[in-house]
């Protein structure tokens, strides 16, 4: 092979190499782009699972869990004490904030039962304010963080801080929406841990 050719797969390998390296850093679920990896606070954490809240036929979200490390095991995950993220990529036009507040609600309830969800009023109300503080449209993405350096769940939307709510126990309750022995979603539970 003379030395055109060499310096020609070269440069075909490299491009090769670039185009997948740039698409190894976002994974795309139905049009919608995840990151593989974020950062809260210069901590890293990388996609566990990702998946899609479907409800009566219509798509409502897509929705990625990111840990600092790998793991199958909901307990585990719930009871960690470490760096966590959802984030929640709205692609329905039919979710508002308060019906994104009132599914939340319910998938607690669900999680946590009626007395859990007199046990953390105080925490839904903080919640219901900071998801609605302005109109919720296809292509939001909301990112609830639990940090451990200060135990409270932070919220953004769009990358824009909302606020946080204090507590170990209400980010189990939380995440519990989605992981606990009663998802609100079987099949999504085990999207996010990386069964499916």
């Amino acid at each position: 092979m003379n030395m055109k050719k060499k310096l020609a797969l070269l440069a075909l390998i490299t491009a090769l190499s670039f185009n997948d390296a740039v698409a190894q850093k976002n994974f795309n679920i139905n049009g919608v782009e995840i990151p593989r990896t974020i950062e809260f606070k210069g901590k890293k954490m990388s996609l566990n699972g990702v998946g899609q809240r479907s409800k009566f036929f219509t798509d409502l979200y897509v929705q990625a869990l990111y840990l600092t490390r790998y793991s199958q095991d909901a307990v585990q995950i719930l009871d960690s004490e470490t760096e966590m993220s959802i984030s929640l990529h709205i692609t329905s036009g039919l979710i508002s904030s308060k019906k994104l507040t009132k599914a939340l609600e319910k998938g607690m309830e669900k999680s946590v039962g009626e007395s859990g969800m007199l046990k953390f009023s105080k925490e839904l109300k903080e919640l219901e304010y900071l998801l609605s503080t302005e109109a919720t449209k296809v292509g939001d993405v909301f990112e609830l963080t639990f940090n451990p350096q200060d135990e409270s769940l932070w919220i953004t939307k769009n990358k824009d801080y909302k606020g946080q709510i204090k507590g170990l126990e209400f980010k189990k309750a939380f995440y519990g929406i989605w992981l606990s022995e009663n998802p609100v979603d079987k099949k999504l539970k085990n999207e996010l841990l990386g069964k499916d």
